[in-house]
């Protein structure tokens, strides 16, 4: 194999943007694209002059598709993922890899099981940033961690939610701002702080007519002892983006794309127990950080799987991480709904059965809601 053929499940929105990426990666090429609606497959095949398709089945069962990119609403994620994984095929899921924790139980297992190769399309883990981050926590320059914080405040317009009857709905997304415009900072929170063993969370619709959450929060107690809070909406101008851990060797704060890091070369903690002194306070250093430039975005995730197929490169965003960040949403939705603090890892059977019960009432699929539109995000990519 020169080259990995991509097709793309789900291309009326962000699958038609990785087709298009795709046109600039020499490791792979795009080899078919399916739809369930038959005018988008059919406009997008055309568009790219490849085969179109209308079930998914028929897509992964191609002898010129290598692998496939799941595009899809993310209730449909796990069911195309296995499938394909169970042919073989490796997959590069959208985020997040499904809407329940116990789905995603299944697409891991699926991976595990046929030993195919599965990664999330969490992009910011290869911004270079990010990257320079995980280098501090991974080489353990923070030592113990005692504190984790996130504030992902972002906006979406009345219009936003009203473009397609699926979305902010519980039936057609399992959720709000969790689910749909926080992952990739989840991703990263859990990425580098690990997941707590408790979430205490609070949950609200303040600032749009929708069923789902716009502003979500929690307390986090870790297994060690440490704590965190994140807080996440889609309610305010301008955005802020904020990861910041606490250690006993350093602190690590990320505002934006700027990485601060600093060194307390004796402990907080090692200082603390030794000094003698009252109002001493342990020496800090700032210390820079090297952010070398590399690819980032969506094309280094999709190049990435495409080396990981051809030449073994480690990826970048493994699937099985994903099932991380979903843990995360489904912790602090369940606490928020039912007011008290739930353990991780979540139960998947209350889970699963109070997002039905919120399913029976939703507003997806009941009346018209209009027509979808069907526009590819170029703004969060």
């Amino acid at each position: 194999m020169e080259r990995v053929r991509y097709g793309i499940v789900g291309v009326g929105g962000m699958g038609t943007g990785h087709a298009r990426t795709m046109q600039r990666i020499d490791e792979c090429e795009l080899s078919a694209v399916c739809d369930i609606v038959p005018e988008v497959a059919e406009s997008v095949g055309e568009e790219f002059n490849v085969p179109y398709l209308i079930d998914f089945h028929d897509l992964v069962d191609r002898d010129d598709v290598d692998a496939i990119v799941v595009a899809t609403p993310h209730y449909a994620h796990p069911e195309i993922s296995i499938y394909a994984m169970e042919q073989g095929k490796p997959v590069v899921c959208e985020k997040p890899i499904s809407v329940t924790v116990s789905a995603a139980d299944e697409m891991v297992a699926a991976h595990e099981r046929t030993g195919t190769p599965f990664a999330v399309m969490h992009q910011r883990r290869s911004e270079p940033v990010w990257q320079a981050a995980w280098k501090l926590v991974s080489e353990g320059r923070l030592g113990e961690i005692y504190r984790t914080m996130l504030v992902y405040a972002d906006f979406r317009s009345q219009a936003y939610y009203n473009s397609a009857g699926w979305r902010a709905t519980w039936g057609g997304e399992g959720g709000g701002v969790l689910i749909n415009q926080a992952p990739h900072s989840i991703d990263l929170f859990t990425w580098l702080g690990g997941l707590p063993s408790r979430v205490t969370g609070h949950t609200a619709t303040k600032g749009h007519v929708i069923e789902v959450e716009d502003v979500a929060g929690a307390l986090l107690e870790y297994p060690n002892g440490a704590v965190g809070y994140i807080y996440c909406c889609t309610n305010e101008a301008p955005s802020t983006d904020i990861l910041e851990l606490a250690g006993e060797k350093g602190k690590l704060q990320v505002i934006g794309t700027e990485l601060r890091f600093w060194e307390v070369p004796e402990g907080v903690k090692g200082f603390s127990d030794s000094s003698t002194e009252m109002w001493t306070r342990p020496d800090v250093v700032e210390v820079p950080v090297d952010i070398p430039e590399r690819e980032s975005g969506h094309i280094a995730i999709l190049r990435n799987m495409a080396r990981h197929m051809l030449h073994g490169e480690e990826l970048l965003a493994p699937g099985v991480e994903g099932r991380n960040t979903v843990e995360m949403i489904n912790a602090v939705i369940l606490s928020g709904h039912a007011e008290e603090p739930v353990d991780v890892p979540v139960n998947r059977e209350r889970y699963d059965a109070f997002l039905a019960s919120l399913v029976a009432t939703s507003s997806f699929g009941k009346g018209d809601q209009g027509p979808d539109l069907r526009v590819t995000d170029t703004v969060h990519h």
